[in-house]
């Protein structure tokens, strides 16, 4: 049931919405909320993942990768709105703008918080920032795609509306560099590497309430042309991130060993992407943010979830679910070495 306080979930027309995806991490939040709301919610996806979708959504199963097979299944049918949040590169993006030209009054393209520009040379990172993120070909992708539909908004109407989350999670992620890995070395008393010192600022979502923000610019005229950061006005240095998650797991005092985020990148760049381009291209940098567009679009809007909880629900999570309390070894072994090489390095 909503809470009628929350004024963000205000009665409001129902209004048919297509998620390409609805299965992920945001998506499925929001798929959730926009089912919550009363709208008439259709998932389209390969029918692959598994995981449940909202009781009420409609569901169709296609390769949105395949033109014909997604013309057939939604057989022309329109959509006050299409959420794509599986287009990653400007092939992709320009596939789903010939598959909605004149069959959506808007296309929102899931981009990334990430390519504002790296390092940031002000805080907080507004909207007008620049895009530009010279360490990670996912960011400059999104950018690319970015450029494409703002080029056809401006050429010929193509109605896109650009939402740019940053880190979202849910219970099942465990937003640290190691994964449940970290959380395994914590519990049993073995130290943690932490990329730089430690006080980067960074901002963390739950994804819930940036579900909030985005079913609320879902189907809204006003929102086409424009660009919208969504995250939490939370901001925290990742030592304090990494001591939620201790308090939590149950660890009163973990070791923190702080390695630059160039040397993590250096040896562990093929281990992992969130090892290498995205750890230069996202986590090392402080980033803070301004949401004052996404809530003038939609009053009352505030994410409401703190991190404290968040880390309490993640380990809960994992608690119950001992099957994903997965160790990577070789995430271990990667620890081990560059924690030793930092403490030869400080003696």
């Amino acid at each position: 049931m909503v809470n009628p306080l929350d004024s963000a979930a205000d009665t409001v027309a129902p209004r048919s919405i297509l998620f390409l995806g609805g299965t992920g991490v945001i998506s499925a939040a929001a798929a959730e909320r926009a089912v919550v709301l009363g709208h008439r919610v259709t998932i389209l996806n390969r029918g692959q993942s598994g995981k449940p979708v909202p009781d009420g959504a409609e569901v169709l199963h296609a390769d949105i990768r395949d033109q014909d097979a997604v013309r057939a299944v939604l057989q022309g049918r329109e959509f006050d709105a299409v959420a794509d949040f599986i287009a990653f590169t400007p092939d992709q993006a320009r596939s789903g703008m010939e598959l909605f030209r004149g069959r959506t009054g808007q296309y929102v393209f899931i981009s990334t918080a990430s390519a504002y520009q790296k390092p940031p040379t002000r805080l907080p990172i507004l909207e007008s920032t620049p895009l530009k993120n010279p360490f990670w070909q996912y960011s400059r992708d999104k950018i690319a795609c970015e450029d494409l539909l703002f080029e056809a908004y401006r050429a010929d109407d193509f109605p896109v509306t650009v939402a740019r989350p940053s880190h979202t999670y849910d219970r099942t992620r465990v937003g640290l560099v190691g994964g449940w890995t970290d959380i395994h070395r914590m519990r049993t008393g073995q130290p943690i590497m932490v990329h730089g010192d430690g006080t980067s600022l960074w901002t963390v979502t739950h994804a819930k309430d940036f579900a909030k923000a985005f079913v609320g610019l879902l189907g809204r005229p006003q929102a086409v042309g424009e660009s919208y950061t969504i995250t939490s006005d939370e901001y925290l240095p990742w030592n304090q991130i990494y001591g939620l998650f201790a308090r939590a797991a149950g660890v009163a005092e973990p070791e923190l060993v702080h390695i630059s985020s160039e040397t993590i990148a250096a040896h562990g760049a093929g281990h992992s992407p969130h090892l290498g381009p995205s750890l230069l291209g996202d986590r090392a940098h402080s980033v803070v943010f301004d949401n004052a567009k996404i809530k003038a679009l939609v009053p009352g809007f505030a994410a409401t979830i703190p991190f404290a909880d968040g880390t309490r629900e993640i380990v809960d999570w994992h608690d119950s679910h001992p099957e994903l309390q997965v160790v990577d070894q070789s995430f271990m072994d990667l620890s081990d070495r560059l924690i030793k090489w930092a403490r030869r390095a400080a003696d």
